[in-house]
């Protein structure tokens, strides 16, 4: 009786410790930022009593040396394709009260924000739709993806030049450069920067 309750349990043992390590449906939609090969990241500011938060995930370059470029070249993000502005989920923007970007209002809300990559110039798509997987919905049952028509919700779209930046970002990273009245939100990655400026739109 000793010996099957003690196999029984040997068993068991064996069992678990194989269903630990053995891939599965748990470890499959493991969805927890730092367990992300992008991990998720925010950029944050206030304007008088307008607090902006973006939300976004952190893509690495991990060795990769052709990001930005044309399709022909096989670029990780090409010129003139709509981009998803990161990695996993849509990038977000929350604003708390309406704000200026460029020469639009953007009412109080929150958007999704795509980018529109070029050599010498990218859009910036301020976007109403939200909850998308990247620039589409992701059906995790059948495993498929499919594109959103984004165009009819893009609420604001401005241009901005890409400037170089002499320090290589390894990093994909959203930040605020704050000045009096107003922000510079930019984008920074590899040796890109794109600039948006923003401000309170009483202002």
């Amino acid at each position: 009786m000793k010996r099957s309750v003690y196999l029984i349990a040997l068993i068991g043992l064996v069992l678990g410790v194989a269903a630990a390590t053995l891939p599965g449906p748990a470890a499959a939609q493991d969805l927890h930022p730092s367990r992300r090969p992008s991990p998720m990241g925010m950029a944050r500011t206030t304007m008088g009593d307008t607090y902006i938060s973006v939300v976004y995930s952190r893509p690495y370059k991990r060795g990769r040396d052709n990001i930005f470029g044309t399709e022909e070249s096989e670029a990780l993000v090409p010129y003139d394709k709509i981009w998803r502005t990161g990695a996993n989920e849509a990038t977000q923007m929350t604003v708390t009260g309406d704000i200026m970007v460029g020469k639009h209002k953007l009412p109080a809300g929150t958007y999704s924000i795509f980018t529109t990559p070029g050599s010498d110039s990218w859009k910036i798509h301020f976007n109403t739709k939200l909850g998308l997987s990247g620039t589409g919905f992701f059906d995790p049952v059948e495993q498929k993806f499919t594109p959103a028509d984004l165009g009819p919700t893009d609420l604001v779209v401005i241009k901005a030049t890409p400037g170089v930046l002499e320090e290589e970002v390894e990093q994909l990273t959203f930040a605020f450069d704050d000045k009096a009245g107003s922000s510079n939100m930019c984008l920074r990655w590899i040796t890109t920067e794109v600039c948006v400026p923003i401000k309170a739109a009483g202002n």
